[in-house]
């Protein structure tokens, strides 16, 4: 992680604190500071050793950038639900024109590109009438 710190704006940060600690103080507080790094270290190498001893060997394996949730594009994940098929029962009428709602609403969309910039895509609006009602989730509320 980078945090926006430059060596620049460490250096400055340096010579502020060693301008408020003074320069009878800061032989200490550098020793301190040291102090507090390295127990930081022993802390992440200790934790990773743990990790591996309670996940096994195989944690070496697993490609965590596949698993980075930044990844999705959550337009994407409600397309695939959208146009993915629910269990087949008995469709009623109103189902059937629910499925067929949500068809041409779904269809309106077009794909969005995830290697580029988001674009909104052009869509038009779907006509519900009466023998067309806009979708309802009966699990929804």
């Amino acid at each position: 992680m980078d945090f926006g710190l430059t060596f620049e704006k460490l250096l400055l940060i340096g010579v502020i604190a060693a301008i408020i600690i003074g320069p009878e103080r800061l032989p200490k507080a550098a020793e301190s500071f040291a102090r507090f790094v390295r127990k930081g270290g022993e802390y992440l190498r200790d934790t990773r050793s743990r990790m591996r001893d309670e996940l096994g060997p195989e944690i070496d394996d697993v490609d965590w950038r596949k698993l980075d949730p930044r990844q999705y594009d959550p337009r994407r994940i409600i397309r695939d639900a959208l146009m993915e098929d629910g269990p087949s029962t008995a469709p009623s009428a109103t189902a059937t024109a629910t499925a067929t709602a949500t068809a041409s609403a779904a269809a309106a969309v077009t794909a969005v590109p995830t290697d580029g910039p988001a674009q909104r895509p052009s869509r038009t609006r779907p006509e519900f009438t009466r023998d067309s009602p806009p979708p309802f989730d009966l699990e929804a509320t």
